[in-house]
């Protein structure tokens, strides 16, 4: 049953315990969490009630200031090669709202978690202490590290414990990728309370090395009126939280000096647990030049807009065409994903404001024709199928909610795709749900071959390296994929609740 009509539905089932209200419904939301299938034991949802929020307002914390670059992680060691450092995941309170202190949770007190740049073929040993009163992990997303060193939920770091992580990158990897955790069922409150962070690759050949260049980690984050970070409530576990605020390096709508007709190079995180990011700089153009898995093969030029989904990430080159001078807002567009019980959709939310220096004559972006050459991928040996997929129903007055990957929640003992080392597949992945889902595989990229959307295939128009694509409701997408180390990989939905509630499967490289 599909929920758009299983929400139609409970319109007039008053004496139900729960119905789709949005947080600021009276009453007790623990029954109808109980019987929304996997929520019951989610973190702080037993017994909680649902009195009104009264939420920070919009201006609460302060805007407009310079944008700061990430906070950098320090190496600990001089060696050529080698990357050695400490991350120490705790509780600590912050300033965000003036005469207020708010406890974030984070790697280091940095807010978001500071930026580890790394250079390619670079042998990378990183010590995590866990300070939290939960087990947490390190998922290093997107890179390619042993199973058992990528953070599984199988292996997580109690409370007090400590674990080293170590990996060799590859020689020909670059790029923006990113870490966080990654426990069952506690995913998205560690990250939306602040553990998360960007990881730079450089590489040793980057044709755009030359490039002024910034990153751009964004978050969004929920305050209350009293400055505390609340949580979820049963639309966030349906639709995935999105906080109030949006913020680029931890800072709220910063202020962006630019040549007004010179060109940047933005690479771009969205480390959101669920929004979306329509990326919009009115009146200048955007040039791809990157995705998850690093450079294209050639640019994609004077784009308008670029979608970013939750987990994605973006390396984009800013030509301002000096069309529209000062002040000119990096905007995330309202963007329509399919929420779920009547949840209003994304408003536009203004990332950025671009302030511009000098003003000259229009100029000509100029970038090289070539900036990454792939070998042609070898056609598919094995074909493979994953349904993302949506369960909503009613039996006898009690309501059962799942959020589920080939029919099934995620069951940690269980083996539920098996793949060998080194061969290329095809995988299909079909969104059999009304909204958006993200799918994102930990250990490899992979190259979007082709969608399909009510029977009309679009090929893709350039080719790219991912390890989060989106579906639209109904859209099914085929990639080409192949892993190179045995063991267990997780694959999961990347809207952070959903992977909680069980959208997640495991795959055994063998």
């Amino acid at each position: 049953m599909h929920r758009r009509n299983f929400f139609a539905g409970l319109a007039g089932l008053s004496a139900l315990g729960w119905t789709a209200a949005p947080l600021r419904a009276k009453g007790t939301m623990s029954g109808a969490m109980d019987n929304m299938t996997g929520m019951a034991d989610m973190p702080a949802m037993n017994g909680m009630d649902a009195p009104t929020l009264r939420l920070a307002s919009a201006r609460a914390i302060p805007m407009g200031g310079p944008l700061q670059p990430p906070r950098v992680l320090q190496n600990e060691t001089s060696e050529a090669g080698k990357f050695r450092a400490t991350l120490v995941a705790a509780p600590t309170r912050m300033q965000l709202v003036p005469g207020q202190t708010t406890e974030v949770w984070s790697y280091n007190d940095s807010f978001p978690g500071p930026l580890l740049e790394l250079t390619a073929g670079d042998d990378v040993e990183i010590t995590l202490h866990n300070r939290l009163s939960q087990a947490t992990t390190i998922h290093w997303h997107g890179l390619p590290v042993p199973p058992d060193q990528d953070g599984n939920p199988s292996d997580a770091v109690p409370p007090g414990g400590s674990r080293v992580y170590r990996f060799t990158l590859p020689t020909d990897i670059s790029g923006l990728y990113w870490y966080h955790p990654h426990p069952h069922k506690q995913s998205a409150e560690q990250v939306y309370r602040g553990l998360a962070g960007p990881i730079l690759v450089r590489a040793k050949d980057d044709p755009l090395a030359a490039l002024p260049e910034r990153v751009l980690a964004i978050t969004d984050l929920r305050l209350t009126a009293d400055g505390a970070i609340p949580a979820n409530d049963m639309m966030d576990w349906m639709n995935g939280r999105e906080g109030q605020f949006v913020l680029v390096n931890g800072q709220h709508r910063p202020m962006l000096v630019f040549d007004a007709n010179g060109q940047e190079r933005w690479r771009i995180l969205n480390a959101t647990n669920a929004r979306y990011l329509r990326l919009q700089l009115p009146g200048h153009s955007l040039a791809l030049v990157g995705t998850d898995g690093g450079p294209l093969e050639r640019a994609q030029m004077g784009l308008r807009e670029i979608l970013v989904a939750p987990a994605q990430r973006v390396d984009v080159v800013v030509h301002a065409t000096g069309q529209r001078m000062s002040p000119s807002p990096l905007l995330a567009a309202p963007y329509n994903r399919g929420k779920m019980g009547g949840a209003a959709e994304d408003a536009p939310v203004q990332l950025l404001d671009v302030i511009f220096s000098t003003v000259r004559a229009a100029s000509r972006p100029t970038l090289p024709p070539i900036l990454r050459t792939w070998p042609q991928w070898p056609a598919a040996a094995v074909q493979k199928r994953v349904v993302m997929s949506e369960s909503a129903s009613t039996t006898k007055g009690q309501q059962e909610m799942q959020f589920l990957m080939n029919g099934k929640l995620f069951a940690m003992d269980r083996v539920d795709l098996t793949s060998e080392m080194g061969v290329t597949e095809e995988w299909t992945i079909v969104n059999d749900s009304d909204m958006d889902h993200p799918f994102h595989i930990h250990g490899t990229q992979f190259l979007v071959v082709e969608r399909e959307i009510s029977g009309r295939i679009r090929k893709e128009s350039f080719r790219a390296l991912y390890d989060t694509v989106n579906l639209k409701s109904q859209e099914t997408v085929r990639i080409k994929i192949v892993q190179t180390m045995k063991g267990i990989r997780m694959f999961h939905c990347h809207l952070l609740e959903h992977e909680d509630l069980g959208m997640m499967g495991r795959l055994n490289v063998i």
